[in-house]
């Protein structure tokens, strides 16, 4: 079976439990940028969630995500993905039936006056691999519909639900 994939921010995959744990094959497509705020958001220390417990947790699995990118196989393969614009890294197991594949991705400032940095290379990466966005960020989803970016759209809540839709191109949907 052919893994159903996402484009997410690497914290994403790190604060959300459900994601690691799915009932089919998933591959997850992460900008390399991504990757990079999980080591900002470890300097910074600030609340990544609103429940100090949560908190507490999410950034145990910040810190478990960051070491598995770390990672002697996994850090070669990612930076060998550097290398160039666009590039790919091979398949990264995370567990079970969840791989992860780092991209490489540049912002051409397309979306710049719109989306930051990281939301554009998120719009750019999707748009590319023709894959759903996978987001928690009600605002940039909002965003993303009001200005008709043409890529499909799920809530992170519902992900069962996006793992069962057949990839859709150049539909801007939320779920």
């Amino acid at each position: 079976m052919k893994p159903r994939q996402f484009v997410i921010e690497a914290v994403m995959l790190a604060v959300y439990g459900q994601l690691s744990v799915p009932t089919r094959p998933v591959e997850y497509i992460i900008p390399y940028t991504t990757i990079l705020e999980l080591y900002e958001m470890r300097l910074e220390g600030d609340q990544v969630m609103p429940d100090p417990e949560e908190d507490v947790y999410a950034k145990q699995q910040i810190e478990e995500l960051i070491s598995y990118f770390e990672s002697e196989l996994n850090k070669k393969k990612i930076e060998r993905a550097l290398t160039a614009p666009w590039r790919h890294s091979p398949p990264l197991i995370l567990q079970g039936n969840v791989s992860c594949i780092v991209v490489n991705a540049m912002d051409n400032a397309r979306y710049g006056e719109t989306f930051d940095p990281v939301e554009t290379e998120l719009i750019l990466t999707a748009i590319r691999e023709q894959a759903p966005l996978l987001t928690d960020q009600f605002e940039y989803v909002d965003r993303l519909i009001t200005n008709e970016i043409p890529i499909p759209i799920y809530d992170i809540d519902d992900f069962e639900y996006a793992m069962e839709q057949e990839e859709v191109s150049g539909d801007s949907s939320t779920k």
